[in-house]
């Protein structure tokens, strides 16, 4: 077995659980009773789901540079998932005190 066939397999196996993961996050988007609870299931299951998106990718990147690309990419979704969900939960948190 070649390389670029385990590769191949690495990815489709990544890509594909990472695309489950997007999914199950849309469930619980969709399901979930209240806003705190969807905020978590989306948050948790979109970064987790981008992180094997692009690990799934790293070998089909050309080189080493665009794998720090999709490093990159990864890393300021997270950044900016944690910081939006922050500020979306800190402002239910503070609607619900609110007389």
């Amino acid at each position: 077995m070649s390389m670029g066939l385990l590769a191949d397999i690495a990815t489709i196996v990544l890509v594909s659980a990472g695309a489950l993961l997007f999914l199950a996050g849309a469930l619980g988007l969709l399901r979930f009773p209240d806003s705190l609870s969807r905020l978590h299931a989306i948050s948790k299951a979109d970064n987790l789901g981008l992180g094997l998106i692009v690990l799934g990718l790293m070998p089909q990147a050309g080189s080493i540079a665009g794998g720090l690309k999709l490093v990159c990419v990864w890393l300021l979704a997270q950044l900016s998932a944690a910081t939006a969900s922050q500020l979306l939960a800190r402002a239910l948190q503070r609607d619900r005190t609110r007389p």
